[in-house]
């Protein structure tokens, strides 16, 4: 797990380092911005009669090394055309590197075809924002790793399960199982098992008939009196860790905690999670909640200090991938 540091100094570079947010998380690039020891960059964002999007940068870049915080989520159209819109805006204004930040990456999940006369919308993505003038990317717990090589330009990919990893490892948990929900997260789930003290590992075996709807098979692993720990990089409608958790319950699982970097909570999720199968659901904030969608069962970590120090190292031109080891 990354040593962060506790307090990060004034930059001495300022002029050259220039932190803006967009629309769909202020409150986490805010965190970041005081991570960093600076401000948000001043910044004109409105939108016209007809719904278009308008952003005007009001401090100079010229030169300027600037990191734009913006993650795709609800409403993930919108959000990824503001982005767009700030890198060109930070583009033609000089910038010398823009390097849009982006906490939570949409349209992920079609990574690759499965079928005929489909669209990879993860490399869609990727290309609308290198043409819109991106220099490099940050980019938090993508769907899968290989959406690293659908960018023509540098990407840094951080992860969210440190801030989750420090939580779990302060409760101390008795007799630990890390459950993987299916078998392509086995990848995700085994790395963080070996981080709780190398935990057994098990994996839910499904099959799914449709999008968003998953069937449990059984679980290839001994879960019976131990505490499991479903671990997934999101949330979305919650069907696959709700069917994974009755799964685990009638295994005999002593308690069921679901992990998870982005809390997607699409309908009818919130309601799925706060039945009482979970002790505990540990999301990150890469996604805003709002107060509607909270929940008694609820934890939500911070992962400021994450992005905030990857921006630093970035900058500085020192690793990233050293915070992970």
């Amino acid at each position: 797990m990354p040593q962060l540091m506790e307090q990060t100094p004034f930059l001495s570079d300022s002029n050259r380092l220039r932190l803006f947010s967009g629309s769909a998380n202020i409150p986490l690039a805010r965190e970041v911005a005081r991570y960093l020891g600076m401000d948000l960059g001043p910044m004109i964002r409105k939108r016209f009669a007809d719904g278009e999007i308008y952003i005007q940068i009001q401090e100079s870049i010229r030169g300027a090394d600037v990191y734009l915080l913006q993650p795709c989520c609800n409403p993930v159209n919108d959000n990824l055309m503001e982005l767009m819109i700030m890198i060109d805006a930070c583009r033609r204004a000089s910038a010398r590197q823009i390097t849009p930040v982006i906490p939570y990456y949409g349209y992920a999940r079609a990574d690759r075809k499965t079928a005929g006369r489909e669209s990879i919308t993860a490399k869609l993505v990727a290309n609308l924002l290198t043409e819109a003038g991106a220099s490099r990317v940050l980019a938090m717990d993508l769907h899968s790793a290989q959406i690293q090589g659908y960018f023509d330009i540098p990407t840094d990919h951080v992860y969210g399960s440190p801030a989750i990893l420090n939580y779990l490892s302060a409760k101390n948990l008795d007799d630990l199982v890390v459950v993987s929900p299916d078998v392509g997260g086995v990848a995700r789930a085994r790395a963080f098992a070996k981080k709780l003290n190398d935990a057994p590992l098990a994996i839910i075996d499904k099959r799914r008939q449709a999008h968003n709807v998953a069937e449990v098979m059984n679980v290839i692993g001994d879960v019976e009196g131990k505490t499991a720990v479903l671990v997934d990089d999101m949330i979305d409608t919650a069907g696959t860790l709700v069917a994974g958790g009755k799964l685990l319950k009638k295994e005999g699982a002593k308690e069921i905690y679901a992990c998870a970097t982005h809390a997607v909570f699409s309908d009818p999720a919130v309601s799925r999670l706060s039945s009482g199968l979970f002790k505990e659901v540990i999301i990150t904030n890469t996604i805003p909640i709002p107060e509607a969608k909270q929940f008694e069962e609820l934890t939500v970590l911070s992962v400021a200090g994450l992005l905030g120090e990857a921006i630093w190292r970035i900058h500085e031109a020192s690793s990233v991938s050293s915070m992970f080891r």
